[in-house]
């Protein structure tokens, strides 16, 4: 018998995150800001323990052991899985094995825990009453609810418009952590009111404004400035958000070990990158480091048509709608661009992390993209296979991790290829109604 899971002892999670920055053959471009005046807003507006991790060169960075016990505390580590119901619905042979990581499993079940937690403590260490934050799928939101609740902090949410309309099961978790949430663009922040009016002046006083990611940060960052004591935490892009989240991948690799195998396909969704950083940056480290051979390991980022960042220009660029935060070096779709509503909408950001950019850029890795389209029917029909073969509700943005697997699977498949992939399974998808409901009406394809 086979045993689909492979599992680390409490006494085996690691204790360091990974930065990728210390094995870049080439330095990661700076933040460009030429008047100053953006880098001191951050450093006003920011946790400052973050923002020393942003630009630190160490190779691992040790977590404080309040960190170690809010991780134990959460559920780490967190099962590999071998997909062996997904396999045999795909008629695979044995030279084709799927693994999934875990990430669902988390006590708001996202991955998004991994960074809320230090962020939060790092926070109260700062002395700070409370955070402010943007959400888009809701749950950057739900995983620093949950991580300000424990550290005893206050949390103001800003959450992306037509998402805050259709996920009321998610809304009522954040309340329940006593979160404040506002619907953005709100009428609380200068430019929520700006956006807001400019958009009544062009729909009409009756239509709702769908939101976006940029335009929530902006919100985020503005409520931060103004308030003593608030500073703004972000789930997503920046450095010490993906150092964070180098968990995944670092106990991915130690699963590996123990059952003699290594991956040679990497599968994660990217809307900023948090997710596919997650997994990826650890495995990548080891192509940079010379351990594995550049075109020995695949890397498949998962996105969608509607926010096809890493098919954008690789240039400067600000991160936020409002142009508050210095410009970064990454592959983007334009600070200010429009980008339709999709269910999945943690994946609906115009800009790709630096890291991951400047990874690609310099063709450090072998990474090769993959886009869906927005009408978003074949990532459904891969979140049914997934539920009737491997059993587990996956959240939309996992979905698309999922459809990449299957998609590459199969091509292996046809091509007579021995290959072993693992996918990051961010979330899960209890509070995504809507997605789950448009996906009743989808039919699965059936795979012979």
């Amino acid at each position: 018998m086979i045993n689909p899971q492979i599992l680390l002892s409490v006494d085996e999670l690691p204790k360091e995150w990974y930065n990728i920055q210390a094995d870049f053959p080439k330095p990661l471009p700076p933040p460009e800001d030429p008047d100053k005046k953006r880098m001191e807003f951050l450093g006003q507006t920011m946790i400052g323990k973050c923002l020393e991790q942003e630009v630190s060169k160490e190779k691992f960075i040790k977590m404080p052991e309040g960190v170690v016990e809010l991780y134990l505390q959460a559920g780490r580590p967190r099962p590999l899985m071998r997909a062996l119901k997904l396999e045999e619905y795909l008629r695979l042979p044995s030279t084709i094995r799927l693994y999934y990581k875990r990430e669902d499993l988390s006590p708001t079940g996202s991955h998004k825990v991994n960074t809320a937690l230090p962020q939060a403590y790092f926070a109260k260490e700062e002395g700070l009453k409370g955070l402010t934050t943007e959400t888009g799928a809701g749950q950057w939101g739900s995983a620093l609810s949950y991580a300000t609740r424990l550290l005893d902090l206050d949390l103001v949410v800003f959450w992306v418009g037509n998402i805050y309309d259709s996920k009321p099961g998610r809304l009522d978790y954040m309340k329940n952590q006593e979160a404040i949430i506002h619907r953005s663009p709100s009428s609380i922040t200068e430019f929520g009111r700006k956006i807001q009016k400019e958009f009544k002046k062009t729909y009409g006083k009756n239509k709702k404004h769908p939101g976006s990611l940029g335009i929530a940060i902006s919100e985020g960052l503005e409520y931060a400035s103004k308030n003593e004591g608030v500073k703004y935490s972000l789930g997503s892009v920046l450095n010490h958000v993906l150092m964070h989240q180098t968990i995944i991948g670092l106990e991915t690799i130690e699963q590996f070990k123990k059952i003699d195998e290594e991956p040679n396909v990497i599968i994660g969704c990217l809307g900023g990158g948090s997710n596919f950083g997650g997994i990826s940056l650890p495995f990548a480290g080891q192509v940079l480091r010379g351990e594995r051979d550049w075109d020995d390991i695949e890397f498949i980022p998962a996105q969608s048509k509607a926010a096809p960042n890493l098919g954008g220009e690789y240039r400067y660029d600000y991160g936020d709608v409002a142009e508050q935060t210095p410009m970064l070096k990454m592959y983007t779709l334009g600070h200010k661009v429009d980008m339709p509503p999709i269910l999945a909408d943690g994946l609906r950001y115009h800009g790709a992390a630096p890291k991951i950019s400047h990874l690609i850029h310099e063709k450090m890795i072998n990474i090769k993209p993959r886009w869906y389209e927005t009408d978003e029917k074949s990532i459904m029909e891969a979140a049914k296979i997934f539920l009737q073969t491997e059993g587990w509700l996956i959240a939309p943005e996992s979905s698309y991790a999922v459809r990449a697997m299957i998609d590459r699977s199969l091509e292996a498949k046809r091509k007579g290829e021995e290959l072993v992939m693992v996918a990051n399974i961010s979330g899960h998808g209890f509070l995504d109604d809507p997605f789950w409901s448009a996906a009743t009406h989808i039919s699965v394809a059936k795979y012979i």
